[in-house]
């Protein structure tokens, strides 16, 4: 896998590259601002971005506006987007970018956390999601009832979808639920199925049905 790192706080940057490497992972370039990013990954045609949201020179969403630019141009980049808070306002359209998978959302705290962290990191670049538990808990503190693709799941749909929301397998699923593997199966299909999601190959549809529901609540 080959990464690139985008950080103003220089003590932050060097850490993230420092525990890459310590996991075999290829820091190919660094960057310390939005435009920084779109030059790296021009020149160096990374697996993954990891891109704080706020950078030089407002600090407000240049990373992730960066990160949608560069999936724009490259559309199979896996982008991994880090923020001190929880700002879950461009998940949805960060996902929608690119074709859908690809994309993690952790807060920064999370990195300390190093084989969730790099669980993540290589869910985010094999094509899947992660995406931070706090920054899904607010979107559905946040979200109202109404005409939503959601309304026509059960309360178990819900968290079986908020969960996957979060990028766990079936089996991790099923450990936090304390149900079987086959009920989240269960639940899985009748999700899609509510959710008009036809089959597909691989897990394009979970990325679907996450969208979906960063869509609904967003």
């Amino acid at each position: 896998m080959r990464a690139v790192i985008v950080e103003d706080h220089a003590l932050l940057r060097e850490g993230l590259i420092s525990l890459l490497r310590e996991h075999d992972v290829e820091v190919v370039a660094h960057a310390e601002d939005a435009e920084g990013l779109l030059r790296i990954v021009r020149g160096h045609q990374p697996d993954l971005a990891i891109v704080d949201v706020r950078l030089p020179p407002t600090f407000t969403d240049e990373g992730v506006r960066a990160a949608i630019a560069a999936r724009a141009e490259h559309p199979t980049l896996a982008v991994l987007v880090l923020s001190a808070y929880v700002e879950p306002v461009y998940t949805a359209e960060l996902l929608a970018s690119g074709g859908g998978g690809g994309v993690g959302y952790l807060l920064k705290e999370r990195v300390g956390d190093v084989r969730a962290f790099m669980d993540a990191v290589r869910r985010v670049a094999d094509g899947g999601t992660a995406l931070d538990r706090e920054v899904v808990a607010e979107l559905v503190r946040d979200h109202g009832r109404g005409n939503s693709a959601l309304d026509g799941l059960t309360p178990r749909e819900r968290e079986v979808l908020e969960l996957m929301a979060e990028g766990r397998t079936n089996a991790g699923i099923a450990e936090a639920l304390v149900v079987t593997g086959g009920a989240v199966e269960k639940h899985v299909t009748s999700i899609f199925a509510k959710l008009g999601l036809p089959a597909s190959q691989g897990d394009h549809r979970r990325v679907l049905a996450v969208l979906a529901y960063l869509r609904a609540v967003g």
